[in-house]
């Protein structure tokens, strides 16, 4: 008997704990989704403490829309953003604010392309800790753009280099694009940036540049939108080198070229320019192109089939519109320094094939890049300033109300 009395007494104890547990979990029902939330029957949800926008699981989150973590009342204790971009991760930097309420990020754009993470921790208004993870993604874009920089990167120039982006699609956000270039130089000099129409921007000093000078172009054009849909695909810096100073003065009516190295006289070299009908542009005039060998056809620069010459040596190109300073094997040598004969070029004696001792052949071997070239007394205009890099023959004043930012 006592043992039927043990056996039923350890079945109410049991029972007993059953009821126990049911109540215990019963009370436990409250944190979920049916029952009451927050007070006297748990901690309040994450998402209420700590505030996040964008939303968590947000897609297509423009770059224009703002990064914030808050809390009503209480404080932030840390906040860690990360952005996710291709195969890299990086940290996004930010601040708390001096009240603890609000952290925002240094930058206040959001990358496209991009997965933000978010990890927040803070302690609301009773002290209790709550901790919260977000993420959200940005918009990607269907439309880029790109701007091609010259001089190339890494590069030794002349001193009348001008630095010049051409943009493969129109910039209608012209100013914002122009905050996302930087210009630098080491001397430090006043550089300023001028736009020609809707696709090209280029930047020079008011002087030539100094011998020796470095300079750094930094793009941070990644994200920066150019026009409606249209954003920015490059972060990255290009530098190039300024050489020793070298500049030649045409002077069509005498056909003599006077080539000045570092202030001193280096050689005057007779010429042939443009003739009477084909002048030959006046003007400052920047070496954009050296080629050792290189087709003219009179047809691919407007002209009827007056020449196809199809190897001509020791070619520097000084417009975009075709004009160049180069060998010439062709015309007769009694021409060089007494006869303009050409079709707005400038020639130099040369030998067919390219003769390094020749006229031809001896300034292209000493030219660079950015070296200038000035035409006097020519019966044409003035070469227009964008074509080529003719800003040179803009006055500081007309060169500085070219940009965009006011």
């Amino acid at each position: 008997m006592r043992h039927v009395q043990g056996r039923a007494r350890r079945a109410w104890a049991a029972l007993a704990a059953v009821v126990t547990w049911a109540g215990l979990l019963a009370g436990a029902v409250g944190c979920g989704p049916d029952g009451p939330v927050g007070g006297a029957f748990g901690p309040p949800a994450a998402e209420d403490v700590i505030r996040v926008t964008p939303g968590d699981g947000d897609k297509d989150v423009r770059p224009g829309d703002r990064l914030r973590v808050w809390v009503p009342d209480g404080r932030l204790e840390s906040v860690k953003a990360v952005k996710s971009q291709g195969a890299r991760q990086t940290p996004v930097p930010g601040r708390v604010s001096a009240d603890g309420l609000t952290w925002t990020p240094d930058e206040k754009r959001l990358a496209l392309a991009a997965k933000y993470t978010i990890d927040a921790v803070a302690v609301d208004g009773s002290g209790r800790r709550s901790a919260r993870h977000t993420t959200f993604t940005t918009h990607v874009p269907e439309k880029r753009f790109i701007g091609y920089v010259a001089p190339d990167d890494r590069s030794t120039v002349g001193t009348g280099m001008i630095v010049s982006l051409e943009f493969n699609r129109a910039i209608r956000n012209r100013a914002a694009v122009e905050r996302a270039v930087r210009v630098r130089s080491v001397p430090a000099v006043e550089i300023r940036p001028h736009w020609f129409g809707a696709s090209r921007l280029d930047f020079r000093p008011e002087h030539y540049w100094k011998p020796g000078t470095k300079v750094s172009v930094e793009l941070r054009l990644r994200d920066v939108e150019a026009a409606p849909g249209v954003y920015g695909l490059q972060h990255r810096t290009f530098t190039f080198t300024v050489g020793r100073s070298q500049m030649s003065v045409v002077d069509a009516s005498r056909h003599t070229m006077k080539v000045h190295r570092d202030g001193e006289l280096l050689a005057t070299v007779p010429i042939t320019a443009g003739a009477e009908k084909t002048p030959t542009y006046n003007g400052k005039m920047v070496i954009t192109e050296m080629l050792e060998v290189t087709r003219m056809n009179s047809r691919t620069v407007g002209f009827g089939g007056e020449y196809d010459i199809p190897d001509v040596p020791h070619a520097v190109r000084l417009t975009d519109s075709g004009t160049f300073l180069h060998g010439n094997y062709w015309a007769d040598t009694d021409v060089f320094g007494e006869e303009n004969v050409s079709h707005g070029c400038i020639g130099l004696r040369d030998d067919k094939g390219g003769n390094p001792e020749a006229p031809g052949g001896w300034f292209f071997d000493r030219s660079l890049v950015g070296d200038v070239v000035e035409v006097i007394n020519s019966k044409d205009k003035s070469v227009a300033p964008d074509n080529g890099l003719g800003g040179w023959n803009m006055s500081w004043q007309e060169w500085k109300a070219g940009s965009a930012v006011k």
